[in-house]
């Protein structure tokens, strides 16, 4: 039962497993050595005694996993309709038991789509059903501090696919002027499960979507843009690219999709008014600095000692300065050479000139043979 002024949370297990095993292999060189490899199980998902489908998943936050997917796929309106979430893995098993059940369930879940997903994803229902009134949150600006801070963040955390590869990462992270912060990060044998897990997060702890970013590693499908269209973020980046259906249904909410982002290199897809406009917030600071009067503080440096010139500070200068005349006017000749070369005349016009070459020797000619060979060919030229 939920303390008093308390969140509403529902009744949960912990029963999260192993996200690594331990196996030997062996490498090129025949030694044998213990390596890591990602966790797979299959969960079956019963919602209100009704099987509703079976996920295959690292394991890592079931509870959470199975709350996010009812909820991105509009089989719940809130975290309050859900009164327990029980895995139990000894028969690879999730129940979920809702407060007034699930109205119409058999026609919401009748039509499938199978989705690109890694691990088999599943769609109930049509893709575009609800995208005409998903209202992502209007204003919201991404700077590229915050952007590069994100990646770094990203670049810097602990995760299993160090260890053993073979998973697909997601993360949810502030989004403040100049940096970022991650507040989720979830690692699944499916990037699909990775979204629904955070889905679930965000629901448990109440927290909104509308000033977040979210990233992943896999590639940003018609999926991964309407789960998160429907947990409101306005802001989708990942180091991988995208498919056409994902980007369109980005342009139709207005969202801002950024792929391809490694290091300090970045493709904007969609939302270019929201990045352009954090571009220009982060200005301010800069502008700022600009405009001060730094007079005093060099005044100051003054007294305290002064500026002695070096002859080898003046000798590097005046060279500096005289070689980059040198490589300008170097450049410069070597441009109009290029075009006089361009402009000559050779005697004939080389747009309709064959060029060949032949091995006679590979025929079987011998060399007397191979000139007299030449002679007559230039003869019949003439």
């Amino acid at each position: 039962m939920n303390a008093p002024n308390t969140p509403y949370r529902p009744i949960l297990t912990a029963a999260a497993r192993p996200s690594t095993f331990e196996v030997r292999a062996v490498d090129e060189n025949g030694e044998a050595r213990a390596t890591s490899i990602a966790g797979e199980h299959p969960l079956t998902l019963y919602i209100d005694k009704h099987e509703l489908l079976t996920i295959m998943t690292l394991g890592a936050a079931p509870e959470a996993l199975a709350i996010g997917y009812l909820r991105n796929q509009r089989l719940l309106e809130r975290i309050e309709d859900v009164v327990s979430v029980q895995v139990d893995w000894d028969v690879n098993a999730v129940a979920v038991t809702t407060r007034n059940g699930l109205k119409d369930l058999e026609a919401k879940t009748a039509k499938r789509t199978k989705t690109t997903g890694c691990g088999q994803g599943t769609v109930f229902g049509d893709l575009m059903d609800e995208i005409d009134a998903v209202r992502l949150p209007a204003g919201a600006t991404l700077s590229r501090s915050a952007l590069y801070a994100l990646m770094e963040r990203v670049r810097q955390h602990e995760t299993i696919y160090k260890q053993a590869g073979a998973v697909h990462g997601c993360a949810l992270a502030t989004n403040n002027a100049t940096s970022s912060d991650i507040i989720y990060f979830v690692e699944d044998v499916g990037r699909h499960n990775a979204v629904d897990a955070i889905a679930g997060m965000m629901w448990l702890d109440r927290v909104d979507g509308g000033d977040k970013i979210f990233y992943t590693t896999g590639r940003l499908t018609s999926e991964m843009v309407i789960k998160a269209a429907q947990m409101e973020i306005p802001f989708l980046v990942s180091r991988s690219g995208l498919t056409q259906m994902g980007y369109e249904i980005a342009q139709k909410v207005g969202m801002t999709m950024i792929g391809r982002a490694t290091g300090k290199h970045f493709l904007l897809f969609t939302g270019g008014v929201a990045m352009v406009t954090g571009f220009l917030a982060g200005l301010v600071p800069a502008v700022q600095v600009g405009r001060a009067d730094l007079t005093p503080a060099l005044k100051a440096g003054a007294r305290e000692g002064r500026y002695r010139r070096s002859r080898l500070r003046s000798g590097l200068l005046v060279g500096q300065v005289a070689l980059t005349v040198t490589l300008i006017v170097g450049a410069g000749l070597f441009v109009r050479s290029l075009r006089n070369v361009e402009g000559q005349d050779f005697g004939f016009d080389p747009a309709h000139t064959l060029l060949a070459t032949m091995d006679l020797r590979a025929a079987g000619y011998r060399p007397t043979e191979i000139n007299q060979l030449n002679l007559r060919m230039l003869a019949r030229l003439e």
